[in-house]
């Protein structure tokens, strides 16, 4: 395992704790189907104040909850001692997870690739920790086409958007990443959140497979 500069965002974090409360009703529903299904040991990158945790099923017998900023990561300690499946907060980025080889089952990746420093490297870690065979549950926000695709790169050329909004980039391809760092996608849908012209539209669920 490699190391990588952990982000410092406590300003953002604040304000997205705050934000993410607010804006529950509408997304967990979608935490629901990210995660429908998983079994056995998942690692879930990227844990933020672990909004997801309550929505585990009781089929996981342990979720590694990975975050590095740390505030957020402390919110995430507090969300783990009321989960209905053990979970395990670490310190830790995507591009070097603190995990060995092949160690678990699933991975979870939930609105934070678009803000990691290096998303090739960090689906290479993903890779390496998942078993042969394992999955990848994505819900997450990618670039789109035409004049908005437009916008959201113009967005993160300007730096206005990463700077807003923790690191992300509202213009990043994720699922072609996804597979061109070898898994295949067997399941994939879109969503559009309101409003419908926001950078961070639109949103994926999919389900990808270490080959």
């Amino acid at each position: 395992m490699s190391t990588a500069p952990a982000p410092r965002h406590p300003i953002f974090a604040r304000v997205w704790t705050q934000l993410s409360q607010r804006i529950e009703a509408e997304v967990g529903r979608f935490r629901e189907e990210l995660l429908a299904g998983l079994s056995g040991r998942v690692v879930e990158i990227g844990a933020g104040n672990g909004l997801n945790f309550a929505h585990y099923p009781n089929t996981v017998t342990e979720v590694i909850a990975v975050e590095p900023e740390p505030f957020l990561r402390e919110r995430a300690l507090e969300a783990a001692a009321s989960a209905p499946v053990p979970v395990r907060v670490l310190d830790g980025v995507a591009e070097a997870l603190p995990l060995q080889d092949a160690s678990v089952d699933a991975a979870v990746c939930c609105l934070v690739l678009c803000s990691v420093a290096d998303p090739r490297r960090a689906i290479a870690e993903i890779e390496r920790v998942l078993v042969p065979g394992g999955v990848l549950r994505l819900l997450e926000h990618v670039r789109s086409d035409g004049g908005h695709a437009r916008m959201q790169r113009s967005l993160d050329l300007s730096r206005i958007w990463p700077t807003l909004a923790g690191g992300c980039r509202c213009s990043r391809e994720t699922l072609a990443t996804v597979e061109s760092a070898g898994f295949s996608v067997t399941q994939r849908r879109e969503q559009i959140f309101p409003p419908r012209l926001s950078p961070i539209n639109p949103v994926i669920i999919a389900t990808a497979q270490r080959l």
